[in-house]
């Protein structure tokens, strides 16, 4: 019997769960949104700054608030040296082990903004990667709260120049120090605060961050007892008593009509408590130096819920919330929620230099705001394909170069057809699916007459929609004859009426 040949074991063509790649348009998408962001920040000050994806684990610390994850939510592993290395979570640790190295060499305040990928060991959802981009901004040196107050202000310009209107978002601050009065009444905090009653504080404070996924009841269940999701997988709770509950809750209740109600009701929580007059006293001042640049409650709004799950939050917390409905994969209707946030920091420098450093700052999420703005319009077809010159006759393939080169010498995207030109109708297939706005036809016959033809795609598209009779077509023609040598004015043309449109 002759022996079988096993076939070989391949490697599954899948990427690993929680990561996604990037192609065309989502790659243009998203480097069109990280540029208007960036050019915000820029505009109120802020430089760019650098630093490398991996920080040693010690540099990190352990703020990440999904501690249940394996490596405490990140991905890290031993170097040579035996020494812990992971892929950042944010970019506001690595800038604060930045400033920490080389704050003799920089300018207080020192204000920066920082691009790019991170990376956090999690369980993945809807909208939520384990590698997505961040694009933050930080002020350094500022203690008091008018660094806070102009983040949110910026935050605000930030998502209107993203194409969205007020109404259609808020920027929504609190303070965690009024959080900090809370738990300090429930028992949870204060200068006697035991390594027991730092763990239920924790809980807390992710329970509460859970709100808008889980609702009302859910958090009450992570403040009790603990709660089994839907895949069966159980969370401990806080085994907080049925009075601790209700004070928080009546807390992230807290919220009024208008900021000036909101702002009394957390008063009235918080009155026994000093740290938390403090917290309500700091928001106050933000709320009046938003409302005397403009931004009033309609763009800026103080909102109890808003707690970050981070656990080096000091101070004033904010996020930016979408409050438009979208719809998902079934066609259910929902909310987006938030798509940026941040707060003030003002102990996560002391680990390195001993001393407390003021600090704040804010991250927008892109990858959540282009899978919220997909199908707006300034984040829709971006990615226009290039102009493609077909391949009518082989011999004619020096002349079709030359025209090809000719487009990009002029700062045309475009390409001459490298497939099997077998027919015309294959050519035009592939201009459509590689969103092609123009085709150019140049068979032997248009060589002799010295012309090309001229297919205008994006124009062909829209009339196929629209136009019922013969009499339509010919008025409005998508194809068209041009001289050979007006073949450049007439595409660039062409180009230029479909970007208006």
């Amino acid at each position: 019997m002759k022996n079988k040949i096993k076939k070989p074991i391949r490697p599954k063509a899948l990427a690993p769960k929680g990561f996604r790649d990037y192609q065309g348009s989502d790659v243009i998408s998203r480097d069109k949104m990280l540029k208007a962001v960036g050019e915000i920040y820029h505009h109120y000050g802020f430089d760019i700054l650098e630093t490398a994806a991996i920080e040693t684990v010690e540099a990190l610390g352990k703020f990440l608030p999904d501690v249940d994850r394996p490596n405490e939510g990140v991905f890290s592993w031993k170097d040579e040296d035996e020494k812990w290395l992971a892929l950042r979570y944010d970019l506001t640790a690595p800038l604060a082990r930045f400033y920490a190295q080389y704050k003799n060499q920089l300018t207080l305040p020192y204000r920066r903004f920082s691009m790019g990928p991170v990376w956090r060991n999690e369980k993945p959802g809807p909208g939520r990667f384990k590698q997505f981009y961040q694009c933050d901004a930080d002020s350094i040196g500022v203690p008091n709260v008018t660094a806070d107050a102009e983040i949110c202000m910026m935050l605000s310009d930030i998502i209107e120049k993203l194409g969205i209107s007020t109404g259609n978002y808020l920027i929504k601050m609190n303070n965690r120090k009024i959080l900090d009065g809370i738990l300090e009444m429930i028992g949870l905090g204060g200068p006697d605060e035991n390594k027991g009653s730092a763990q239920k504080r924790g809980i807390v404070l992710r329970a509460i961050d859970k709100l808008d996924r889980l609702g009302f009841d859910g958090v009450k269940q992570l403040l009790g007892l603990g709660r089994e999701d839907e895949s069966g997988d159980f969370s401990s709770g806080a085994e907080l008593s049925k009075t601790q509950v209700e004070l928080i809750i009546a807390f992230l209740k807290a919220s009024g009509t208008d900021n000036q109600k909101t702002l009394l009701n957390l008063t009235e929580l918080v009155k026994e408590s000093e740290i938390g007059l403090i917290g309500v006293n700091e928001i106050e001042q933000m709320c009046s130096f938003c409302d005397s640049a403009g931004f009033g409650n309609n763009k800026i709004s103080v909102e109890p819920t808003v707690v970050r799950g981070l656990g080096y939050y000091t101070g004033p917390v904010f996020e930016a919330q979408l409050t438009f409905d979208v719809f998902d994969e079934k066609g259910r209707k929902h909310q987006f929620g938030s798509v940026a946030g941040g707060g003030r920091y003002d102990n996560l420098i002391k680990r390195f230099t001993g001393q407390e450093v003021p600090a704040t700052g804010v991250s927008v999420g892109i990858d959540r705001l282009l899978l919220a703005l997909k199908e707006s319009t300034p984040y829709r077809n971006v990615l226009s394909g290039p102009v493609l010159v077909t391949v009518m006759d082989k011999t004619l393939i020096p002349q079709y170069q030359a025209i090809v080169q000719e487009l990009r010498r002029n700062n045309i995207r475009s390409e001459m057809f490298l497939g099997n030109p077998k027919d015309i109708g294959r050519q035009l297939k592939y201009a459509d699916q590689r969103n092609s706005p123009v085709a150019i036809i140049m068979g032997s016959e248009e060589v002799n007459k010295g012309v090309v033809q001229l297919k205008d795609l994006e124009l062909g598209s829209a009339l196929s929609k629209k136009i019922m009779t013969n009499k339509e077509w010919k008025e409005r023609p998508a194809q068209t004859e041009e001289k050979r040598d007006d073949m450049l004015a007439a595409v660039q043309k062409i180009l230029d009426r479909n970007r208006e449109q």
